[in-house]
């Protein structure tokens, strides 16, 4: 425990393998879930009915008010299938180059939100909005013909289409958000870390790809994700230093 807890400078190739390894394996597992479909598309009617009992179910119209305008809808598209992959590692790369006294605590603290939300697909399966057989939402990823997108077209059985809960878009974006505003030093990269993750939240209920309550989920699994960090290191993210101290 006292080798895990001593801040150590990451190495670059033990670090690919590790997140390689780590994203692999959620991806396996995460698409080898039982398709549940009728739980589901109940489980959805459920979150749905919930979310206007509280009167947060701004998703239809967002969705239908972005559908209108063309150029919007294909931004929102392209953001939500590509920016929660380059944001979020464009941050590790920072993290490594400028901050490796504390990459290796926040790397931590994503790999565990990422296995956390493997339990969630497995007991809650959600089918999201665009899948209602209501047909109240658009699907804007499928309509526009998103290139790379893996919720519709010949790449939609390379994922599995009722792991919306929790949403790791959501998870990630606030991970890659509070990194910025905890360690940038420039003001405008602090205010755009704080837009970020409230931009994805926009996105993925406008491309109707998730509930608010699924963003609601991925923070929490991020909650659980720093605990477990800080159940692990013994201290949090913030605590330790910029540069990893010198061994006497």
């Amino acid at each position: 425990m006292r080798r895990i807890r001593t801040p150590r400078r990451p190495i670059l190739i033990v670090e690919m393998v590790i997140l390689a390894a780590v994203y692999g394996i959620y991806s396996l597992i995460r698409n080898n879930v039982p398709d549940d479909q009728a739980r589901a598309m109940a489980n959805s009617v459920h979150v749905w009915s919930a979310e206007q009992s509280l009167n947060i179910d701004f998703e239809l119209w967002l969705n239908h008010t972005v559908h209108a305008v063309e150029w919007l809808t294909v931004s929102v598209n392209y953001f939500y299938v590509f920016l929660h992959f380059v944001v979020t590692g464009a941050v590790l790369v920072w993290l490594f180059l400028k901050h490796p006294g504390r990459y290796r605590a926040a790397r931590t603290v994503l790999a565990f939100t990422t296995a956390l939300a493997l339990f969630g697909y497995y007991l809650f399966p959600l089918a999201p909005p665009r899948l209602l057989p209501s047909g109240l939402f658009y699907d804007t990823v499928a309509l526009h013909e998103t290139v790379g997108a893996l919720t519709s077209g010949d790449l939609q059985n390379l994922s599995n289409q009722y792991a919306a809960m929790p949403s790791m878009h959501a998870g990630w974006s606030m991970w890659c958000g509070i990194a910025i505003v905890m360690f940038a030093r420039r003001r405008w990269v602090r205010t755009l870390g704080v837009l970020y993750p409230l931009a994805t939240v926009l996105v993925i209920t406008a491309t109707a790809n998730h509930y608010v309550l699924d963003a609601v989920g991925g923070w929490a699994t991020l909650a659980a994700g720093f605990a477990l960090q800080r159940l692990l290191h013994g201290r949090s993210v913030h605590a330790f230093t910029q540069h990893v101290p010198a061994v006497p």
